[in-house]
């Protein structure tokens, strides 16, 4: 049974979300210690959080921020602001997804859903025949909530770039970066398709089961929010931009010397 953490301070809206996810099969739990959510966190170990944004002592922007540095597991943002940006700082501070007040049960359960199947069913990664990227079994793979791949974890590779699925991390040489859950499925499609370009609808369909519901724009920030990582990694102008197009990795920029790569 998935456990999904509520961080949500109106008492009849927590109530009502507990009592409609307990009707279809989950485990909900209510965040109570609202100065001090990373406990609750720590403690309930959710498959998915439904976080409100307007919160006592601090916004949920900031709690998402606490949260992804623990797991990956997927965060749905509920919240009556329902402009453009609120809805780009909720991606950007490490969402998956954005439900405006007030609440449509069945698009937010269909969501919830969605999200579970990507990060822990039938969507989740798994090892795929016929593609350019390699993948590699790795038999000592984490089933913990947050860490985005089923019982068996795998990894993409793309010249001397590597995807290790499991603990959604990008190793280029003797570096890391932490990925979300989102930056992970699209460092996914742009692995897998070995430096071919990737559509903007190739890389939406890898989010969101449903792209009706998705504003472009919010692609564009989780691209943006990729780019930074593999700058972190010093791979700043690896991820193109192909206008009209779509997006592809440089993978002549991610050859392996002649050492193999030096990972």
């Amino acid at each position: 049974m998935y456990r999904i953490t509520i961080v949500e301070d109106d008492d009849k809206i927590a109530r009502l979300l507990g009592e409609a996810l307990e009707r279809y099969g989950f485990e909900p739990q209510r965040a109570q210690r609202m100065k001090e959510l990373t406990l609750d966190f720590e403690e309930q170990q959710p498959h998915l959080v439904l976080m409100d944004i307007n919160l006592p002592y601090f916004d949920g922007f900031y709690w998402c921020r606490q949260f992804r540095q623990r797991s990956n597991a997927p965060v749905l943002f509920i919240s009556a602001r329902s402009g453009e940006m609120d809805q780009v700082m909720a991606i950007e501070n490490g969402g998956d997804d954005y439900v405006t007040k007030p609440i449509h049960l069945d698009l937010l359960l269909a969501k919830i859903k969605s999200a579970l199947r990507r990060s822990y069913g039938e969507y989740a990664a798994a090892p795929r025949s016929g593609e350019g990227a390699e993948r590699a079994h790795d038999p000592q793979a984490s089933d913990k909530p947050g860490h985005g791949a089923p019982a068996g974890s795998f990894e993409l590779r793309c010249g001397a770039l590597r995807l290790d699925i499991s603990r959604s991390l990008l190793l280029w040489r003797e570096q890391s970066a932490q990925l979300s859950r989102n930056e992970r499925l699209l460092a996914e499609a742009l692995l897998e398709a070995d430096g071919a370009i990737v559509s903007r609808d190739r890389l939406l369909e890898s989010l969101w089961d449903d792209t009706a519901f998705v504003d472009d724009n919010t692609l564009t920030v989780n691209v943006t929010r990729l780019r930074r990582k593999l700058e972190e990694l010093g791979l700043g102008g690896v991820l193109e931009t192909h206008r009209g197009q779509g997006y592809r990795l440089n993978d002549a920029d991610l050859a392996a010397g002649p050492d193999g790569g030096g990972l």
